[in-house]
């Protein structure tokens, strides 16, 4: 891989974020003309587009750039191409938590934060508590045990939502329902600055540790023979991306196949080493999720199809690829 390469694509990634901010939140049902906007930003296409729109491409970058890079962290961890945020139950005990808050039918705030980004919050910090405790409990702190019990959590979580969505009357249950499908539906920019300190926090880590990325996905006993405290960057690389997986999905609810989808993309076209994908995926995992959303929007209008089920459609053929490709390989 060339430098060249790098800088061609990182100059053409730039580009595409900068024109998605540009026109995509002028797209929709109504579309806007950005001299309305700039001339007139207290009139309707004023209003649609800083209070509607932009919040809305705002943190659809902001979740398909985190979704993205906690992907290519978890498949450096676990040197598994198929990993994702989800695979350590982190998403699934995130989604357990907002899913009792809607149950219990509760509203509140605490210092601006809704009370659905706490209970988000507390149910990833379970998962990761709970596969600690459990890996801990073997004597020692294998990969191969994480993700077993990754998975095991993974379904009880699954398993307890429903039971929940059962119990719920039938408002809850709708709300539940649409909640879990994902979706990006935010007035105002509130939910952006509520996930930016913590997916901001989680980037910065992952950034600083790309070199431990690197020796991970090389190996373990490789990484220790370098030098690497291994056990002690992946306890940090884990809660790296719990920090941002949870706020993503306090805000939009579970997103799934971003992170698997991305990471692979940036590695067929620039190579595995992570010094280049931590960006690259940031950049590529902002364009692609907005794009996603803008198809969602405008595909059923004036109905709105959830981002989820997009991402669902584009990511389960993707996996499937995955699968036959591996196996020949």
């Amino acid at each position: 891989m060339t430098r060249s390469r790098v800088a061609v694509f990182f100059l053409l990634a730039a580009l595409a974020a900068l024109t998605e901010f540009l026109l995509l939140p002028l797209l929709g049902l109504q579309t806007l003309s950005l001299r309305d906007v700039w001339m007139h930003p207290a009139g309707s296409a004023g209003q649609i587009y800083w209070q509607l729109r932009l919040p809305r491409q705002s943190v659809a970058f902001l979740a398909g750039a985190g979704l993205a890079l906690g992907g290519l962290a978890f498949q450096a961890l676990f040197r598994n191409p198929l990993a994702t945020p989800f695979t350590l139950g982190t998403a699934s005990g995130a989604s357990l938590g907002a899913t009792f808050y809607l149950w219990a039918g509760w509203s509140f705030q605490v210092l601006g934060i809704s009370g659905t980004a706490f209970f988000a919050f507390g149910g990833a910090l379970l998962a990761l508590g709970s596969i600690y405790l459990l890996s801990r409990a073997r004597r020692g702190f294998p990969t191969e045990t994480m993700l077993l019990a990754g998975v095991a959590l993974s379904f009880l979580f699954s398993s307890l939502i429903l039971l929940l969505q059962y119990l719920s009357n039938q408002v809850h249950s709708l709300r539940i329902l649409r909640w879990l499908m994902g979706g990006l539906d935010v007035v105002g920019f509130q939910s952006f600055w509520e996930a930016l300190p913590w997916v901001g926090l989680g980037t910065v880590i992952l950034i600083w540790r790309r070199w431990d990325l690197n020796l991970l996905a090389a190996g373990e006993d490789l990484a220790a023979g370098r030098g690497m405290a291994v056990e002690r960057s992946k306890i940090l690389i884990m809660s790296a991306v719990g920090l941002m997986v949870s706020a993503i999905v306090a805000v939009t609810g579970p997103i799934g196949f971003v992170g698997i989808m991305i990471p692979h993309v940036c590695r067929l076209i620039l190579g595995p080493d992570h010094r280049y994908l931590t960006g690259a995926v940031l950049l590529l995992g902002g364009v692609f999720l907005p794009v996603c959303d803008a198809f969602a929007r405008m595909v059923l209008a004036p109905a709105e199809m959830p981002v989820g089920i997009i991402t669902a459609l584009l990511g389960g053929p993707f996996f499937l690829w995955l699968l036959i490709r591996q196996r020949k390989q």
